[in-house]
């Protein structure tokens, strides 16, 4: 069944595939909001993932957005398997030397439904738990939607991953 087809119809455990999907969007537009208003220096803030400035967490969600099960594979392979590795070449792909860019980027692919080949509720932790890399560091508060998020997060949905 095609990405498009079980974007429409299919369901995850934990929520329907619309569902999740829907969250997702919601907060990856929010976190657009939040970026917008940043400073320049504000971007090389240290982000919570050790290593990782706010400016390449956000270049790992426009990588993550892109995603699709195939490529996600053949990078994996490229990069022997090493999770780190993929990450890194990720991220040097899809930063660009102006946040504002990576920014318009994000804002570009932040409805697409594809994923890595993971569970689906795994694409709902990743904006929620990066968003909090790049906000709290930050000091933006934002408020999540409980219920939605407890259940495509319910333990049963996200059963691996990382």
């Amino acid at each position: 069944m095609s990405n498009e087809r079980l974007a429409t119809h299919g369901t995850s455990r934990g929520g329907s595939v619309n569902e999740i999907w829907t969250i997702v969007h919601r907060e990856r537009d929010a976190l657009i909001r939040d970026l917008e208003a940043l400073n320049p220096q504000e971007w090389t803030t240290p982000s919570l993932c050790p290593g990782w400035d706010v400016h390449s967490v956000l270049a790992h969600l426009v990588n993550d957005a892109k995603s699709t099960r195939l490529g996600f594979v053949g990078r994996m392979i490229a990069a022997g398997f090493n999770f780190d590795r993929i990450n890194a070449l990720g991220i040097a792909r899809e930063r660009s030397t102006d946040p504002a860019q990576t920014l318009a980027t994000f804002q570009e692919v932040c409805s697409r439904t594809t994923s890595a080949p993971a569970p689906l509720a795994t694409r709902l932790v990743e904006i929620i738990v990066h968003g909090e890399d790049i906000r709290r560091p930050l000091g933006i508060e934002h408020q999540y939607p409980v219920a939605e998020v407890a259940t495509g997060t319910a333990p049963s949905s996200v059963d691996s991953g990382g």
